[in-house]
């Protein structure tokens, strides 16, 4: 600020900062109460919970960035995502969105450049060679769109899903075969495939390999399955028996599951679908059900903005075409709710126009 006005503005702020002007005692007794109310403040910021520190899955201003030929791509910009314990909730995105480089970070198969991310306690960014394959065989379990990738085809349905536990090195007793190999009969029943047991992947339909990949996903008993694109080579009434198969495990097991989809019909069976935009979290999409008078329920979704960490929010593409609005916003703070406008003075938004 400039001018008598501007100065009259700071000494009003100040003012109110140390309870008015009238006197040296009423200022310093305003400054003593405004710095009471600081502290208590950042007191309070100190004892609330830290960002993710429920959750199971945890990023927090994630970025990866990817250089070849000399050209740097940005195909994290900053995420941040929560997933708590016993979650079945899918990532959606355009081609190039992020959602497979997010799931490939999540899985252990590649590390950030910046930011923070955590599963079930293990620091993703820290993690040394022998953590990692600890964690990719103990803590996460995952399933490729490709069915040929997730099974070996010179093992039977039930020895590949034997296969993790056996490399997890549970035990070479009697005892412990056993074990395991009840363990895999047990999965491959839970999942609808256990006439597949002694079948290799080549006498499988991609459905049944599917299922059974599943099965080896859930070998070892992770906190949480990731799959990518896993009903996409498939046909409609196939990819819903593959996540069924999903819910159970979520549901049976209380394994969580975050699935990575193009697939709409695996989207809305979900409760909660998050979207991917430009490297970011765009908005989320929350289902619950509703019980009206008359005892009939109903599922109800509801798409809400995500706002970052960093008070960042992703208006959708189709508000801003048709408010036409480019690059900036004017923002109005109400007492239940923020307005957002475009900015009539630089000409943007059709308001401006036909005026």
């Amino acid at each position: 600020m400039s001018g008598e006005g501007g100065e009259d503005a700071v000494r009003q702020g100040t003012d109110e900062v140390t309870g008015g002007g009238s006197g040296d005692a009423g200022a310093r007794g305003g400054a003593v109460r405004s710095l009471a109310e600081l502290e208590r403040q950042v007191a309070e910021r100190r004892q609330r919970p830290a960002y993710g520190e429920d959750a199971l899955i945890s990023c927090d201003r994630l970025v990866r960035i990817f250089t070849a030929d000399g050209v740097e791509v940005q195909a994290l910009q900053g995420l941040d995502l929560l997933v708590n314990k016993g979650e079945l909730m899918a990532l959606v995105g355009a081609s190039g969105s992020g959602k497979s480089t997010l799931l490939n970070i999540l899985a252990g198969l590649d590390v950030p450049t910046a930011g923070a991310a955590s599963v079930g306690g293990y620091d993703l960014l820290s993690m040394d060679a022998a953590s990692r394959l600890r964690y990719r065989r103990e803590v996460v379990g995952f399933v490729w769109q490709q069915t040929a990738r997730n099974l070996l085809p010179y093992l039977t349905a039930a020895q590949n899903v034997v296969l993790p536990m056996q490399l997890a090195g549970r035990g070479g007793s009697f005892r412990a075969k056993r074990q395991r190999a009840a363990r895999a009969t047990e999965l491959l029943d839970m999942l609808g495939v256990g006439y597949c047991h002694d079948r290799h992947p080549g006498q499988m339909s991609g459905g049944e390999q599917q299922r059974a990949a599943i099965a080896v996903a859930l070998a070892n008993n992770p906190s949480v399955v990731l799959a990518d694109e896993p009903t996409g080579e498939l046909d409609s009434a196939t990819g819903e028996q593959v996540f069924a198969s999903f819910r159970t495990a979520n549901e049976e097991l209380g394994t969580t599951v975050v699935v990575v989809t193009h697939d709409h019909a695996v989207a809305d069976a979900v409760r909660r679908t998050v979207a991917i935009r430009d490297g970011r979290t765009a908005s989320e999409v929350v289902r619950h059900t509703e019980v009206d008078e008359h005892g009939q329920e109903s599922v109800v979704a509801r798409e809400y903005a995500t706002v970052d960490r960093a008070g960042r929010l992703q208006l959708p593409r189709d508000y801003t075409d048709t408010l036409e609005i480019r690059s900036r916003v004017l923002l109005e703070l109400e007492t239940d709710h923020i307005g957002v406008w475009p900015d009539r003075r630089s000409g943007e938004g059709k308001a401006e126009r036909q005026d």
